[in-house]
C-alpha cells in the first residue's frame, strides 16, 4: 500500500496558509538517553533500528522560506521570510508525531506565536540559497543570532525519496519522517505543554548529500556533537502548509 498523505481538515476562519520554499530536513542520529533528558516525561521518543545494527531516535532541522505566510481571516497581511524548525519524532499518549524544540524565524512576525501562544520561537537573521538549475542543485544555509546559529550545504543526488537507513520501506519513511501533523512543545510561561497541527501534500523530495550540517540548538541540547555526521537530508523545492492557528493546551 502506497502512503497517500492524511486527509485534509477543512479551512477555518483562523487557520493560515503558506508555501516553503527551499524546502529541507536534515536528520541526526541521537541517543534515546540524551533525548529523553532534552523532552519531557510525556514525550516517548521513537527508536529506530539501523542497517548497522544500532539503534539510535533522530532529531531534525527544517529550513525553509516562507513565502506569502497569510491567516485566512486576513488574507491581505502577507509574511515572507526565512524559518528554522527543530524537532524529535515520538508519540504522546499513543498519539504520534512530534516535539518540537523551537524554531528561528527572520522576522518580526516572531511576537505573535512568542507572546499570544507562548511559543519558543527566536528572532534570528537567516539566509538560504538555492540554486535548483545547477546541475547538481544546491541549498546552503546561514543562520546567526544569538539562538539558533546553524550552517549547512546540501547537493542533490538527483535521487527521489525511497527507503531511508532506520526505516522498513518507503512508505514508512514518507509517512514518520517528512509527514508528522501534530507536534508538540513546552510553553514559555504558565507551565504545561502546546499542541499544533499542519497539513500538507506527501513530499515529492529529492536525497541530498550532506557536504556540512552544524545546528547550535543540538549541540546546546547534547544532543549532536559538533562534526557529527547527519543521518540523511532530504530537499524540495516548494512545498503548500496549512497551519491550523492557534495551538492548544495539551491536556
Amino acid at each position: 500500500m502506497t502512503f497517500g498523505g492524511t486527509v485534509r481538515p477543512a479551512a477555518r476562519w483562523c487557520h493560515a496558509a503558506t508555501e516553503l520554499d527551499d524546502f529541507a530536513i536534515v536528520s541526526f542520529r541521537v541517543e534515546p538517553e540524551r533525548l529523553c533528558r532534552a523532552v519531557p516525561d510525556v514525550f516517548v521518543p521513537d527508536v529506530f533500528r539501523f542497517d548497522d545494527g544500532g539503534e539510535a531516535a533522530l532529531v531534525s532541522a527544517v529550513p525553509f522560506l516562507d513565502r506569502d505566510f497569510a491567516f485566512r481571516c486576513c488574507p491581505w497581511v502577507r509574511v515572507s521570510c526565512g524559518q528554522v524548525n527543530y524537532r524529535a519524532y515520538g508519540s504522546v499518549a499513543g498519539r504520534r508525531g512530534v516535539w518540537f524544540f523551537g524554531t528561528s524565524l527572520d522576522h518580526p512576525f516572531v511576537v505573535l506565536p512568542r507572546v499570544a501562544w507562548q511559543m519558543p520561537w527566536h528572532r534570528d537573521r537567516i539566509r538560504v540559497d538555492a540554486r535548483w538549475d545547477d546541475v547538481p542543485a544546491t541549498l546552503r544555509l546561514e543562520v546567526a543570532g544569538e539562538w539558533g546559529q546553524a550552517s549547512a550545504e546540501l547537493v542533490s543526488t538527483g535521487t527521489p525519496l525511497g527507503r531511508l537507513d532506520g526505516f522498513a520501506d518507503r512508505d514508512e519513511t514518507l509517512e514518520v519522517l517528512t509527514h508528522p501533523v501534530v507536534g508538540w512543545y513546552e510553553r514559555r510561561r504558565g507551565g504545561g505543554i502546546g499542541r499544533y497541527s499542519v497539513w500538507h501534500p506527501v513530499l515529492e523530495a529529492e536525497v541530498a548529500e550532506v557536504r556540512t550540517a552544524r545546528f547550535a540548538v543540538f549541540e546546546r541540547l547534547d544532543l549532536v556533537s559538533p562534526g557529527a555526521v547527519a543521518h540523511s537530508a532530504l530537499i524540495q523545492r516548494t512545498l503548500h502548509f496549512d497551519v491550523h492557528t492557534p495551538p492548544v493546551r495539551e491536556r
